[in-house]
């Protein structure tokens, strides 16, 4: 088969949830044999929703969808729903084959190292809910390669991977044979491998295909907008200048209004000659966590702490002399499968053995899996709940304007949490952080599933936060913009 052979192609396709909420209007594109695409896009604009049109389990509104027969497809989803957490590995990955495979065992061991994740056990009748977020993200993957589709489709994949994981990701994914469509905020990651990409227009709910990796893509992006905009003023100029001519033209009378006449003929061209600037995503406006105002002394303090060794499956405790105060900042450190989730978590619920938050300190835990969010409230009513913990009346005016800040509008704030992208319930968690008012932030993994244009503001609103923070992240780019007071390396 040809390798720029057509295998999928989208002719006019519209979708909407509903009639308030249109994703996609008339989008056409073909994906090639072979080829390596990402999905760009703003929060919300319907990334996620495109891959679920791929595979079937949204229908179009109008448009065909139509895909090579015979051709295979699998998608690694951003997380693990809670209905599979109970699964064991061997239960979860025999769910991506169509039929029952028998000794599937040989083939799981392939994928596991494959997605470099090997423990001191076999790993085959371990319950899903028993591995760290970077584990689970590795199985996700394992779940996808492991019937070594034709079409391979990941939705941020590299959310909760550190770097030896990403690095392994990549490697795997330069040499697939396949093609591969990949959803990311990870800009170096997708430089690696990626040869064209789709960007989905949040404003027009088009699709546009351009040639070249992300950052060629980014500044084909903003040479376009220049261009526009500098034509636009060109046009809108000499628009100008044929008015100022035809009226005083037309103040002469006679022969002389028949030339104004053709002047302001000319000026409506130029007019509707001016094209529609490409709008670029907007970003979260610049924000502040307030702090609990009464903060004295020591905040947190932790003395000890246990880690798991992954390769003897050994639980070994630590000491520790960490103790954090007001506007203080501690970085946790360590591979994955280490404890890192399973400490943070212990610190926000106050039940480390080793550790103990000030009485009266309010806890502020932004979680990589947004269990903290009720997906059945309404945006507005987690807001509203945020807002009266952190001791405020409750103000209409002042919730919507948080929210707004954060890209929550007005056709959004009603919405059930659980039908949000994972990238709005980050917004979403952030905006209730804001409102809580909390004395120690604990933070595991914030910038997953965010777009890139928003982590320098969120960088520079924890650089700002007055009160203790407890911070997790794999990603160096955004960690060297934090300032970090205190790193605990779990792993040394």
């Amino acid at each position: 088969m040809a390798k720029d052979e057509t295998i999928l192609r989208f002719d006019k396709v519209s979708f909407e949830y509903g009639h308030n909420k249109p994703i996609l209007d008339e989008v056409s594109f073909p994906l090639r044999r072979c080829s390596k695409v990402t999905i760009m896009g703003q929060n919300g604009a319907g990334k996620s929703t495109m891959f679920q049109l791929i595979t079937g389990t949204l229908k179009p509104e109008l448009g065909i969808i139509n895909i090579i027969p015979g051709i295979t497809t699998a998608l690694s989803r951003q997380v693990i729903s809670q209905a599979d957490m109970q699964l064991t590995v061997r239960e979860f990955l025999e769910k991506s084959f169509l039929k029952k495979v028998y000794d599937i065992d040989p083939k799981i061991d392939k994928v596991l190292e494959v997605v470099n994740l090997k423990g001191h056990e076999k790993l085959h009748d371990r319950i899903l809910k028993t591995f760290s977020g970077g584990q689970q993200a590795r199985i996700l993957l394992a779940s996808a390669l492991i019937a070594e589709p034709d079409l391979l489709l990941l939705d941020e994949p590299t959310n909760n991977l550190d770097a030896a994981g990403i690095a392994h990701l990549t490697k795997f994914l330069i040499e697939y044979k396949k093609t591969v469509v990949v959803i990311s905020h990870d800009a170096d990651f997708l430089n690696a491998f990626s040869d064209s990409v789709l960007y989905l227009d949040i404003y027009t709910r088009k699709v546009e295909q351009y040639v070249g990796n992300y950052s060629n893509v980014l500044k084909d992006i903003t040479a376009r907008v220049e261009k526009e905009n500098s034509k636009n003023a060109r046009l809108a100029k000499a628009a100008i200048e044929k008015k100022e001519k035809a009226n005083f033209f037309a103040m002469k009378g006679g022969r002389m209004r028949l030339l104004a006449k053709r002047m302001r003929e000319d000026a409506a061209v130029m007019e509707e000659e001016q094209v529609d600037v490409r709008k670029e995503d907007k970003t979260i406006r610049s924000f502040t966590i307030p702090c609990q105002t009464d903060l004295v002394g020591e905040i947190i303090s932790i003395t000890s702490f246990t880690t798991m060794n992954s390769k003897t499956g050994k639980v070994i405790k630590h000491k520790a002399e960490i103790k954090l105060k007001k506007n203080q900042h501690l970085l946790l450190k360590g591979p994955n499968g280490i404890g890192k989730s399973a400490l943070l978590e212990h610190l926000a619920n106050n039940t480390a053995p080793g550790a103990k938050i000030l009485e009266g300190i309010r806890v502020g835990y932004y979680r990589q899996d947004f269990s903290t969010l009720n997906f059945e409230d309404t945006v507005y009513a987690s807001l509203a709940s945020a807002m009266l913990s952190g001791g405020i009346p409750l103000n209409e005016e002042r919730l919507r304007a948080t929210a707004a800040s954060f890209l929550i509008t007005g056709d959004v704030i009603h919405t059930k949490i659980g039908s949000l992208s994972e990238g709005q319930k980050g917004l979403v968690a952030f905006a209730r952080l804001v409102l809580e008012r909390p004395g120690l932030l604990i933070f595991d993994e914030p910038t997953n599933h965010i777009n890139f244009r928003h982590i320098p503001v969120i960088a520079e609103a924890l650089n700002k936060y007055q009160g203790a923070l407890v911070l997790v992240s794999h990603v160096p780019e955004f960690i060297k913009k934090i300032r970090i007071d205190e790193v605990l390396d779990l792993e040394k």
